[in-house]
């Protein structure tokens, strides 16, 4: 977002902190930076720790970083990295604190794309949780309904009975595959100097082979993967950071459209707490949390578009394509986000209505539930719950 953008028109992250805004952004450059002198002092006994332990502090605080400079910058530049390392930099004389190897074997790529990991990660780590949560609770619904009569809908249309427990089970399936996915996803550290072959960093050494054992102990340092390269025109990383994110949307805008739709009047399946206020009906209460859920969905493939078409890159870096991703990374992680801290709310106060589902199951005339469908139904639920479990128990692959 810019200093500007607040949340006004976007309620997936409205009375939110924003995980990815600017500042997040830029704490996690500068996060890069020290963590890069940290892997040099590990790689060639340089002494920056106190320089490290500095920039440390900054990135805490983002004290002393000149933002107008900062914008200055990317509108000179085409990014930020240039003047954050002299704004880094006059910081640390000013201190008196020695940096020889400041930003040494770096170039502004490096930087800037794991930074972008970084706080794409945090998110996604932090969504993760939310999705887990939700999972839980809908496999809760799932098993105390199974048997809850209710007439299914296809095309449309009524089609055929079957159990609110098994429509739970369906949504249950989406956060198992979401889940899935974002335990598969790496978040890869970047660096490869200024045309990807890390040669600044090996004569800075003065020995071959320099930009592995620093590029490890960079991705060491920040918590990233070690991709074992330089990334800088193969762009596949973020564009699994990005399908990851719009795989989230998905699912959860999935459900989300189910439940505006079997918690509307007439249907009352679905029965949701809360709800938002119309400025024109007092009387109505509007299911917030499955919009919000709805909306990130429809917005994602735009996005996730932009990111694909960016990885068609060109030369040892590219112009253009790169920084054609970054709103584009950034809004679809902050929607994921924001998606599923909406549906972990929705489904903690989400309640199924037996009587109104068998109400609707008799007036559409489609048949009774007899015992082989409640059986087969059954099956449904217990294969959900049990796929649910093992994606839980596999854990992150990473």
């Amino acid at each position: 977002m810019t200093p500007g953008d607040w949340g006004l028109l976007q309620p997936a992250t409205a009375g939110t902190l924003d995980p990815v805004d600017d500042d997040r952004v830029l704490a996690a450059m500068v996060q890069v930076e020290a963590a890069l002198l940290r892997a040099w002092a590990r790689v060639d006994d340089t002494d920056d720790d106190a320089a490290a332990r500095e920039l440390d502090a900054v990135a805490a605080t983002l004290a002393d970083l000149d933002r107008d400079a900062l914008v200055a910058g990317v509108a000179r530049d085409g990014v930020a990295v240039v003047v954050l390392f002299e704004l880094l930099q006059d910081h640390l004389e000013q201190r008196e604190i020695p940096a020889p190897r400041l930003h040494t074997g770096a170039t502004s790529q490096d930087v800037l794309d794991t930074a972008l990991m970084l706080v794409a990660r945090t998110t996604v780590d932090r969504l993760r949780v939310r999705l887990v949560a939700t999972g839980t609770a809908l496999a809760v619904l799932a098993d105390d309904h199974r048997d809850a009569r209710r007439v299914g809908r296809t095309l449309g249309r009524d089609a055929a009975p079957t159990t609110l427990g098994v429509q739970a089970a369906g949504w249950l399936d989406g956060i198992s595959s979401a889940v899935a996915v974002v335990d598969r996803t790496t978040f890869p550290v970047q660096l490869g100097g200024a045309v990807g072959t890390g040669e600044q960093a090996d004569r800075a050494a003065g020995r071959p082979g320099t930009i592995t054992t620093l590029r490890s102990a960079l991705a060491e340092d920040l918590g990233l993967d070690d991709p074992g390269r330089s990334w800088h025109t193969e762009r596949t990383p973020v564009l699994a950071v990005a399908t990851t994110a719009a795989t989230v949307t998905t699912a959860l805008g999935r459900i989300g459209r189910d439940l505006v739709a079997g918690s509307r009047e007439g249907v009352d399946e679905v029965v949701l707490a809360g709800g938002g206020a119309s400025s024109s009906m007092p009387h109505k209460r509007n299911p917030v949390g499955p919009v919000v859920m709805t909306a990130a969905a429809l917005q994602a493939p735009g996005l996730l578009s932009t990111v694909s078409r960016a990885a068609v890159s060109v030369d040892e870096r590219p112009a253009g394509e790169w920084h054609a991703e970054w709103s584009a990374l950034r809004d679809l992680v902050r929607l994921a986000g924001g998606s599923a801290d909406a549906a972990a709310r929705t489904v903690a106060g989400l309640s199924l209505d037996r009587e109104a589902a068998a109400r609707n199951l008799r007036d559409a005339g489609v048949g009774a539930a007899d015992d082989v469908t409640l059986a087969a139904c059954g099956r449904v639920v217990d294969a959900s719950i049990a796929r649910f479990r093992r994606t839980l128990d596999d854990g992150p692959h990473r």
